[in-house]
């Protein structure tokens, strides 16, 4: 089978025998199969290979596996993930779930089920892809248009209409509102913005989370020095919430 023909499959593990154990069983089950070592590298292999499935371990250097899978949540809602981790607490579980695994397998595991797992989750990927004919963006569960006070967001035009009147807003805008929104009322701290947001540790600082914060507020507060909406919370980070009587 040409390899363009092949289901990609991203394995994100940190482990070199088990990485390459994995890789050589999917690739003969007939996948076409890549090894991302870490966070930031498994992050820029999903952008620019595209895979159809990602298998993710938790812990990872740089980046957790947890934060890889927020930041690709925030773009891609569809991609089906399994965990493949040694957390097998129910409270790590239950966090992989709520930010939008789709599987998580404990390690040690049998290699059968988890070869049954990818293929029924590739299976699943397909009918959702089938079945969805609406012709809108599945970026994000998030609803197409979303609006607090007289503020306004357009997910799909990347517009919006807040006190300055109308808003031409940047992907990383639209990513960071997204976070905030999917968090509301959670405290995000800057490291995690940064994580999540951006998809790296290195290569920025705190400094320029501030930066796109000052220029959030300008878009979306009635008073930018006196914020609402994008909270400050001393020596943590920032909090979004609609509710101008809210106090984290």
């Amino acid at each position: 089978m040409d390899d363009s023909t092949k289901t990609r499959i991203l394995v994100v593990e940190d482990e070199t025998h088990l990485a390459e154990g994995l890789k050589l069983n999917l690739s003969l089950k007939g996948y076409d199969v890549m090894i991302a070592p870490d966070g930031i590298s498994a992050l820029q292999e999903w952008k620019e290979w595209q895979p159809g499935l990602i298998v993710l371990d938790i812990m990872l250097p740089g980046i957790d596996g947890i934060s890889v899978l927020r930041n690709i949540r925030l773009e891609d809602e569809r991609i089906p993930i399994l965990i493949l981790s040694a957390r097998g607490d129910p409270d790590d579980r239950v966090k992989g779930f709520s930010y939008g695994v789709d599987d998580y397998l404990i390690k040690p595991f049998n290699l059968d089920e988890f070869l049954l797992r990818v293929d029924r989750l590739l299976t699943r990927g397909i009918w959702s892809q089938e079945g969805s004919d609406s012709g809108e963006s599945s970026m994000s569960s998030l609803p197409r248009i979303y609006t607090f006070g007289d503020n306004r967001i357009d997910f799909l035009t990347l517009k919006a209409h807040g006190p300055p009147g109308h808003i031409s807003l940047t992907e990383q805008e639209v990513r960071l509102l997204r976070l905030f929104i999917a968090n509301r009322g959670r405290p995000l701290s800057r490291r995690k913005l940064l994580e999540i947001g951006w998809g790296y540790t290195g290569g920025t600082t705190t400094r320029t989370v501030d930066n796109f914060m000052v220029r959030l507020r300008k878009y979306f507060e009635p008073d930018p020095k006196k914020p609402i909406y994008f909270k400050s919370l001393r020596s943590v980070g920032y909090v979004f919430d609609h509710d101008p009587d809210y106090r984290p």
